[in-house]
């Protein structure tokens, strides 16, 4: 049910328990502070487990991104209570960020989304101090979107990708 993605560079592949440990470690970072962290063990763990689950749920979810057989982040499709819409999310750890690897997986993540859903947008909430995530969502197509309804996180940003756009 779960799928295997690859791509030029990556493989996109379902969570393995060891992937947490890695997971956990950036979850407690400063960077997740674009994900509404720093996040405890606890909390990280429910972020994880609510990735594996939306697979059997709703048919999508998160796979761990790698790279020469390192996991170096993760992309997919999630749809929690809070969020309105599905959508696709990104995050790379850390010394792997600037490579184009989130731009990468996005797409993969995209082109699998549209391919094996009835979904015919998604969008990606990101947090309006995130620019480079910004920048990720507008190469992958995406496109502001004021009116979009919005999870209950101040300062979000809506983009929406659409089926059949670049």
């Amino acid at each position: 049910m779960i799928p295997t993605l690859h791509t030029e560079r990556l493989t996109l592949r379902p969570y393995a328990r060891s992937d947490f440990e890695p997971f956990a470690a950036f979850m407690a970072g400063d960077r997740s502070v674009t994900m509404g962290g720093p996040k405890n063990q606890d909390e990280a763990w429910t972020w994880f487990t609510n990735d594996i689950a939306s697979w059997p749920l709703y048919g999508f979810g998160t796979l761990a991104v790698e790279l020469d057989g390192q996991m170096v982040g993760g992309v997919g499709l999630v749809h929690p209570p809070d969020f309105p819409e599905p959508e696709c999310g990104w995050f790379i750890f850390d010394g792997f960020e600037g490579q184009g690897l989130a731009t990468e997986a996005g797409r993969a993540m995209l082109d699998h989304t549209f391919a094996t859903t009835a979904l015919d947008s998604v969008v990606s909430y990101i947090w309006e101090k995130n620019p480079a995530s910004i920048k990720v969502a507008e190469k992958l197509g995406g496109v502001y979107d004021p009116d979009a309804k919005m999870p209950p996180y101040d300062g979000t940003l809506v983009y929406r990708h659409t089926r059949g756009a670049a």
